[in-house]
């Protein structure tokens, strides 16, 4: 094995041309051992394609020796030809020591290109030849949870969990939570990420138990969470709106305020912070904040609908009808109208006595609202201030058809009968 580990010296030491000249006398002339050992010392060093030669070279010599099939095929799949990987896998008996390990390899190659019954049965048949294997277990578990069997596959990490918590660097306690945290059994899943966090502190899964908490109602567990991921990690972005609705949910408005002007800091082109600092700020009377973070979430993107009608709703309650006006031709200019913009238009319209824009609007917004007891209501006072009388009543008539004992309806139907 000196001429390996010369060669492997080389290859440490940046000497590549002198390896590989030594590779090359191994290629032509070595042992089968030498050819062995080097090709997984290669493979494992990232020099793929000299493995590669290695492997093709012993399989001259032994044509059904499944472990080197096995290894054949794992450079085909480093190099992207899975494919030929496939083939190679394929040619392992089922008799072969290595053809449990080729099963997997093939069920993992199905399962990338979405084959996932098939990749299914490659799995149960290495099951039925290692029962006690939990590597298939594991497997099994991974596979469900992608197609969204999340039974499936919470009994498969189940039967994982009895043996073993971490399989090839995976915290399974924390794969488990996952899957029951996606399938809404979120206090289930807490007590898993629990688990997973005492073994390791990991910030992804310390986030999705923060996360798991505030959607399973235990607002203060989320807060003391993201908190702890803000000390670890204070650029983790998504930790700020989330820490925000948890304290918003716990009444604590100053503190969800704070957690959004935190996360602004770190993140300052995120219009869903600014946005939800917009709606914080309104909650609280501080009408010029939000005003003003809405704007900012308008900048970032002057197609945020939501943002346009969250300021038109409070123009209209400052009777800035201008500034409505503004917000609606903004928004204009990048989509079609939006139905509740409209509808905000043609009030300010309205009270700016443009009848004739406020008429448009109506009409426009009419056809997005015409169930609508609110809208048909102010649609059908403006008629009648414009002299509407047969247009108001035929929509104060489907007033009185949604609330039949609304006395103000049918004295306005009434008045317009005479």
């Amino acid at each position: 094995m000196d001429k390996v580990n010369n060669i492997m010296s080389l290859l440490e030491n940046g000497r590549h041309e002198e390896a590989i000249q030594h590779y090359k006398q191994i290629l032509l002339n070595g042992s089968h051992e030498e050819r062995f050992v080097l090709g997984e010392e290669l493979f494992q060093f990232g020099f793929i394609e000299e493995a590669k030669a290695l492997f093709e070279r012993l399989l001259e010599s032994y044509p059904e020796e499944g472990e080197l099939l096995v290894l054949l095929a794992e450079t085909h799949i480093d190099l992207g030809k899975e494919d030929e990987a496939i083939l190679v896998l394929e040619r392992i008996n089922d008799d072969d020591p290595s053809y449990p390990q080729s099963l997997l390899l093939l069920a993992d190659l199905y399962q990338m290109e979405g084959l996932y019954e098939v990749s299914e049965q490659k799995l149960l048949k290495a099951k039925g030849i290692l029962p006690n294997e939990v590597i298939i277990d594991f497997a099994l578990g991974e596979l469900y949870a992608e197609q969204g069997k999340f039974l499936e596959a919470t009994k498969a990490y189940e039967k994982v969990l009895r043996t073993d918590d971490v399989i090839a660097g995976i915290n399974v306690n924390q794969r488990m939570a996952e899957v029951l945290s996606v399938g809404g059994a979120f206090e289930e899943a807490m007590a898993y990420y629990e688990k997973a966090l005492d073994d390791k502190i990991e910030i992804n899964t310390l986030f999705s138990y923060a996360f798991t908490a505030l959607q399973a109602g235990f607002n203060r567990t989320a807060i003391e969470k993201f908190n702890e991921l803000k000390e670890l990690d204070p650029e983790y972005h998504s930790l700020y709106l989330n820490l925000a609705r948890a304290y918003e949910l716990e009444n604590e408005l100053e503190n969800s305020s704070h957690a959004v002007k935190m996360g602004i800091q770190q993140d300052e082109f995120n219009k869903d912070l600014y946005f939800y600092g917009g709606k914080l700020a309104l909650k609280m009377g501080k009408e010029d904040e939000a005003e003003q973070l809405m704007r900012e979430a308008l900048a970032l993107d002057p197609e945020f609908t939501e943002a346009a009608v969250t300021l038109t709703k409070l123009f209209l309650k400052q009777e800035r009808y201008e500034d409505v006006l503004d917000i609606a031709g903004l928004l204009n200019d990048f989509e079609e109208e939006e139905p509740r913009i409209l509808w905000d238009a043609a009030i300010a319209y309205q009270q700016l006595e443009e009848f004739s824009q406020a008429l448009n609007k109506y009409q426009s917004a009419y056809t997005f609202f015409k169930e609508q007891p609110e809208f048909l209501s102010d649609y059908g006072y403006f008629l009648i201030e414009e002299g509407k009388r047969a247009e108001a009543a035929e929509i104060f008539n489907k007033l009185i058809i949604m609330d039949p004992s609304n006395i103000e309806y049918q004295d306005v139907l009434q008045r317009l009968s005479e």
